[in-house]
Parts: structure tokens; C-alpha cells; sequence
């Protein structure tokens, strides 16, 4: 039986998805809060993420785990990426990459390192997307920024670019084409992504979400 994944051998494979997984679950969030002398994790709203250290430290600290975030997952659909043109069939867009990308995720939200309390896969998902579609990603980039500017809260920001991914992939692949699996992928990553934000969902509707 074959357990290649894009004409790369399995031991990469599982090499590949390991790298990623623990690049995900790297503590951007935690390192630089700590500088700032704030426990993220008991604070705000005890998320490790780059809105909570925005709302705690202030934007330079936060860009700076935004960025950090942001290569996680860059660099773990860049692992795919080399791995398939170098061992595999060459492919721009591979399932390797989807599943590096999906490990990196999973990392950062689900993190073995912290007893799996993680953060919600924004800014890595967003480092996956970079890779896959750069130009969506730079544009959906720039757009959370005006949202979240607009609305005063980061996770209505959050939520409306990642509802807009899939759409964007739906348009530039369509249903019924050979690459149409991606649209599966995406819908798979948005899910979880939106899964994390439910108790922010929770929280908006009660009125409770904090600002920032």
C-alpha cells in the first residue's frame, strides 16, 4: 500500500505534519506578553492571541505576535511546498500543503505543549493562506484592519475574513473543477476557526465582548 502524499514519501509526510504541528503550537503570544510583564493567559480575555495582547500591551506588541503568528503557518505550508518540489510531483497547490497548513492550525489552537488551551488560528491561518493565495490573503489583510477600525471589536473582524476566504476560493476554483477539493479544505479550516470564536460569538450577542 502507498502512503505517499503528492509523490512524497511517507516519512517525510509524517516529518512534514510533526514540524508543522509544533510550529503551531510555538508560544508567540505568551513570550511577548511576558516582556510586556503580562500573563495573557490571565488577562483581558485570557486568550493568547494577538487582540488580547493588543488590548493588554497596546499594537507594537501585538504586531508583533500577529507576524510571529502569521510564520507559523507560512512556514509550514513552505515545508510542504519544498517537499513537493523537491521529493513529490510539483504542484503549486498540494494536498501536502493543506495538510501541513491544517497540523499549524491545530498547533496553535489545540497545543499538546499547554495542555491544548491554544488560541483561535487567526493570524495562522491567515500564514497558511499567505502561501496558497497570496494575493486574497494581502487584501483580506489589509480589510481586517478597516474592520476592525470600523467596528471597535477584532473578532467581528476576524470572523467576516474568514467567512470571505472560502468565497474568494469558491470564485478562483469553482465546484466541479479538478482542484475543486481545496474548496473542501478552506470550508474545513474556516470551520474550526469559527469554532474558536464561539464563546467571542456568545459574548457579542450578551454584549459582553471586550473592545480591541
Amino acid at each position: 500500500m502507498d502512503f505517499s502524499l503528492n509523490g512524497v514519501e511517507p516519512l517525510y509526510v509524517a516529518g512534514a505534519l510533526i514540524v508543522s504541528y509544533f510550529l503551531g503550537t510555538f508560544p508567540s503570544a505568551l513570550i511577548v506578553a511576558k516582556r510586556g510583564g503580562v500573563d495573557v493567559t490571565s488577562e483581558g480575555s485570557r486568550n493568547p492571541g494577538t487582540s488580547n495582547v493588543v488590548r493588554l500591551l497596546g499594537w507594537k506588541y501585538g504586531l508583533v505576535v500577529f507576524v510571529a503568528d502569521v510564520l507559523k503557518g507560512s512556514a509550514a505550508v513552505g515545508i510542504a511546498y519544498y517537499l513537493t518540489h523537491q521529493y513529490g510531483d510539483n504542484l503549486n497547490v498540494s494536498y501536502l500543503a493543506y495538510a501541513c497548513a491544517y497540523a499549524a492550525v491545530i498547533g496553535h489552537t489545540f497545543p499538546l505543549t499547554r495542555g491544548f488551551h491554544g488560541g483561535k488560528g487567526v493570524a495562522t491561518g491567515g500564514g497558511t493562506m499567505f502561501v496558497l493565495y497570496p494575493l486574497m490573503s494581502l487584501v483580506l489583510c489589509l480589510s481586517w484592519f478597516v474592520l476592525r477600525k470600523l467596528t471597535g471589536k477584532s473578532a467581528i473582524a476576524s470572523l467576516i475574513i474568514t467567512i470571505a476566504v472560502p468565497v474568494y476560493v469558491v470564485a478562483t476554483v469553482g465546484f466541479g473543477e479538478p482542484d475543486s477539493w481545496q474548496i473542501l479544505a478552506v470550508l474545513g479550516l474556516v470551520g474550526l476557526i469559527i469554532i474558536r470564536h464561539l464563546p467571542n460569538i456568545r459574548r457579542m450577542s450578551s454584549h459582553e465582548e471586550l473592545a480591541a
